[in-house]
């Protein structure tokens, strides 16, 4: 699975993208935001509030109950506002 970091986000983890292989009871986009919380300090910050998260699966938007796979693309970035 190929993991895309933006904004904020990326600065926390420290790497704009990595390539991770989940356990296999990652289904969903909650599962993996928790499962990555796990990997690194910068990781733990990056996701301490969910809420505070959207992500894309597939470059579609996806909601914290939408299904990842092995060869899924999933992009975790800030909400976005524009004006």
């Amino acid at each position: 699975m190929r993991v895309l970091y933006f904004a904020w986000v990326r600065q926390k983890v420290g790497v704009a993208e990595e390539d991770v292989s989940p356990p296999a009871e990652v289904r969903d986009v909650a599962a993996l935001v928790g499962w990555l919380a796990t990997r690194t300090p910068g990781h733990a910050a990056a996701f301490a509030d969910p809420k505070q998260l959207r992500a894309a699966v597939n470059q579609d938007f996806a909601t914290p109950d939408h299904p990842v796979a092995a060869n899924d693309e999933v992009a975790f970035f800030p909400p976005v506002t524009g004006g």
